[in-house]
């Protein structure tokens, strides 16, 4: 595949990997077993900085792209896009999906888009435009330290989850099940949505080398 078909077919990828983080996230809430690891992390902050839930947000994604610098981890335009799309996307799904009733169908809905963050995640890195800013830190500390990629989200995620907690963050079963679930769910996916005709290391590979000049030997 050439390179310019390609290039428009990553950048889609790319957004519907960053849609489907969005709405994954907007599930989840709308399932009421227990906010993300990441989310208790913000609300406990805001019982420590007089911050409201946002402005921690964006802050803490710039302390997490700060250690990305010891990590030798370097941003691309997928980062500065995860932190514009998935806000707008969540949002969204948050306006057309209502909380449901029961139990059963709660943790339907929470296993549902815990399953659509995995594919998420794994779609729109597959994209190779760059991480966002906390699963770059997973893809830094999973290449500095030789760790499959599910034991580096494991143990950030049960990191920032227990941090959170001690600052008051809300902890529920959702949130302990999440913790060590997503990175081993995002591992075996990785490969998969790297092996399209557009990916990356796809077309490095099938596009052809310019030759060079040739060089006459004189007889």
């Amino acid at each position: 595949m050439s390179r310019s078909p390609a290039l428009v077919l990553r950048f889609a990828q790319l957004f519907v990997g960053l849609f489907l983080y969005g709405a994954s996230t907007a599930l989840q809430v709308r399932a009421v077993v227990g906010v993300a690891s990441w989310t208790v992390l913000t609300e406990g902050l805001e019982h420590v900085v007089p911050w409201s839930f946002g402005v921690i947000t964006v802050v803490s994604s710039g302390v997490i792209l700060l250690l990305w610098i010891p990590l030798r981890q370097k941003p691309g335009i997928g980062t500065l896009l995860n932190a514009l799309a998935i806000g707008p996307s969540a949002d969204l799904v948050l306006w057309l999906v209502p909380a449901p009733d029961g139990l059963p169908a709660r943790l339907g809905l929470f296993v549902g888009g815990l399953v659509l963050l995995a594919v998420a995640t794994a779609l729109y890195i597959g994209a190779g435009f760059g991480t966002g800013a906390r699963d770059g830190l997973m893809v830094g500390v999973s290449q500095r330290f030789g760790w499959p990629i599910w034991v580096a989200r494991t143990v950030i995620e049960v990191t920032v989850v227990v941090v959170g907690w001690l600052l008051g963050g809300d902890v529920g079963a959702g949130t302990v099940l999440a913790a060590f679930v997503i990175g081993p769910m995002v591992q075996p996916l990785l490969p998969v949505f790297r092996r399209f005709p557009w990916s990356p290391e796809r077309v490095a590979v099938t596009t052809p080398s310019t030759p060079g000049p040739t060089t006459r030997v004189a007889s």
